[in-house]
Order: structure tokens, then sequence, then C-alpha cells
């Protein structure tokens, strides 16, 4: 993966002990074996390691005892063994050594309340890839593949996918012990899967799950700590418009998506591809507010009317629909055009597969892949 240039650098790690979050198979291990190559790694995905170290955590402590204040050491999938994080805060203390501490989740870390280092160590995030690192950039190759490293370049992802779905988004929420019945936990996945882009409620869910509406709103808690997906807030400043409240919940990653709901090979047109038009969007929107640190919220606006704007940034700044159709017409600007009667000084944009940048009545029509190059050179939001 030499070639992609990731856009995280992870660049606290020069002058500070970092905590790098991001879902299994992100590429955090490749990302840090090319920024930092000379640190010193220890990987508790290896049986070895994971043995010696959970057996005697003050190992850690024993043998870096000996190196030097300029020290790196990598320390990857770092819940497995919370304990560590007492030695860690130890060398960090008296010794002045640097870590860069890797994991997929934080919630089994805040569980049993372990020490996350009292503020030492800074937080940053790796998101799935972006398309301002791929060159040659397919936007239905990651429509359809997702945006998983491996999962993008395969020629066929399903295998990989479906390894990865059963490996991780099962094997490692029962690993962590936080589900008790796996069972309706693994139907909850696939009904999530269903609900994916959609207002959530949870008494249906509920329903259609055999659990109640109390433990729904704990798996979908599980799955953002766990970060295997993430809700995106209603925005409620409707001054005219009485807004709909609940939120949305999207899968980290679109392929993913695609594999619960059993979506392959969608080519623009059909109303699979529509969906998974939108939540690819949503997807980059969130790495490029995550990785630019901005403070505006992305969220979505839906009046009990019936109007709706799939993304708005900030207090309304940017208002923005995605549409997969190849020509935008009147009808699709909608949603839109009611957010301005509203936020008169709201930037209107729809993002779509036409084939050229135009403007209709007000609203910036923008092709898809021209939107992603503005939004990455931070000339969006």
């Amino acid at each position: 993966m030499n070639e992609f240039v990731r856009i995280q650098k992870v660049a606290d790690a020069q002058e500070d002990s970092v905590f790098l979050w991001g879902a299994r198979q992100v590429g955090k291990s490749t990302l840090i074996k090319n920024l930092y190559p000379d640190a010193k790694i220890y990987d508790l995905l290896k049986s070895d390691e994971y043995t010696r170290l959970l057996r005697r955590p003050q190992l850690l402590r024993e043998e870096l005892l000996s190196f030097g204040q300029e020290t790196l050491v990598v320390i990857d999938e770092i819940q497995k063994i919370p304990q560590l994080l007492d030695e860690v805060h130890w060398l960090i203390v008296n010794c002045g050594i640097r870590f860069i501490l890797c994991g997929s989740s934080a919630r089994k870390l805040k569980r049993i309340g372990t020490n996350l280092l009292g503020g030492r160590a800074m937080s940053v995030k790796l998101y799935p890839f972006v398309s301002a690192e791929i060159p040659d950039f397919d936007i239905i190759r990651a429509i359809n593949h997702g945006m998983l490293p491996r999962h993008y370049l395969a020629i066929n992802p399903q295998k990989r996918l479906e390894a990865y779905i059963g490996t991780y988004l099962k094997e490692e929420i029962q690993d962590e012990a936080v589900v008790r019945q796996l069972a309706s936990f693994n139907r909850f996945l696939d009904i999530a899967a269903q609900c994916n882009g959609e207002i959530i409620n949870y008494s249906n869910i509920a329903q259609d799950c055999g659990v109640s509406a109390v433990t729904v709103k704990e798996y979908f808690t599980i799955l953002q700590q766990t970060l295997i997906g993430y809700m995106i807030p209603a925005f409620t400043r409707s001054k005219k418009r009485r807004a709909i409240t609940a939120p949305r919940f999207y899968y980290f990653d679109v392929g993913v998506a695609n594999h619960l709901l059993h979506r392959f090979n969608m080519q623009p047109g059909s109303v699979d591809f529509g969906h998974a038009f939108e939540h690819f969007l949503i997807q980059e929107l969130v790495a490029y507010l995550g990785y630019s640190e901005s403070n505006e919220q992305l969220s979505y606006w839906r009046t009990a009317s019936g109007y709706e704007v799939d993304a708005v940034i900030g207090d309304g700044r940017v208002a923005i629909e995605f549409k997969s159709t190849d020509e935008v017409q009147s009808k699709h600007t909608k949603g839109l055009k009611a957010f301005a009667e509203e936020y008169a000084n709201a930037r209107l944009i729809v993002v779509s597969m036409d084939r050229n940048s135009r403007m209709l009545n007000g609203v910036e029509v923008l092709p898809a892949m021209e939107f992603l190059k503005l939004l990455w050179e931070g000339k969006i939001c």
C-alpha cells in the first residue's frame, strides 16, 4: 500500500503519546509501520505476545527500562490487555517514553475503569480509505466494495467481507463480553443494516429482534463504541417547520452494509445504488470533518411534512442532498429550497452523477467526483 498516501499522519506522536483508534483493517498497523519504521512494536494479535504480556504485564516495563527518552513504542490492539496501561502510564511519567496505542475499541477500557493515562495521550482516529488517498479513484468500485483497504483493492471482495463480518463484527463483540444474547445481537446486526441510512425507531427494531427497546439502544451504543457504526443526529433548529429529532444510523463502511444487505454489483440507476451512493458520500463527509478536526457537526434535516436534506454542516451553513441520478431536476431540490426558506444564507448543493457542474434555481449541482475533489481541498465545508 506504499503508493497510497494516508491523510492521517499521527503527527502528535512526534512529541506526545497517542491513542490511535480505528475499526479493524482500516490500516492502522500499516500506517504506523510506514510513518515510524524504527518504532518498537508489541502486536497483541500475535498469540505468543498476547499470552506472555497477559500473564505478566510488568514485562513491558522491564523490557523498556533500558530504552532512552526518545523511544517510540507501538502497542497494537491495546484493548486486549487493559492492564498494560498502568505500565504505560509509569513509563511515560518516569522514563519519558512515547507510545502509540492502537485500538479498535475503547469500550472495554472504559467499561472496566481502566487507566486512560489521565490526559497524557492524545486521541486520533483512522478511517477507512477516502477518495483523496487513492490514485485513479473509482467511485463505482468504492460504492460496491467499500473503502476498507483490503476490500477496495480486491477483485472480488465478497469472501473477505464475509470473513470480516463473521470474525470481527460478531466474534469481537463476544470477545469483549458485552453481549449476553449473541444470537439476538447477530440478528440485530442484519436488522441494523436494513435501517442503514434511515431514521432510527427503537421500538420497531426491538419488535423485529425480539428484545426490548432498551436493549436495542444498548446494541446501537455498542456499535458506536466499537467503531462499527455511527449516528448522524437530526438538525432540530428549524424555525418554521417541526423537525424530526431521531438520529440516523450508518455502518462505518458502505461495503459492510452492502454485504449485510446482499447488495452486489450495483450500477447507477438502481435503487440499491442510490442508497449506497448516499452512504458512501456521508462516509467521506464524516472522515473529512474528523481529519480536519472541525468543530462543526454533521447532521441531517427532515420535517414532519416530509421535506428532507441528507447532510447539514454546522448551524446550517451548508446543506447537501445526494441524488444518484445522472440529471438533477427541480424536483430533486425541494428539500434544499425548503431549508433555504429558514436559512437564507445556506450554501445549497446537490451531489449527483451529472456529467458537468451547473446552477439550478440557486442550487449548485456537482458531479460526485467534482464534489469529492472540492471537499478534500477544503472548499465545501
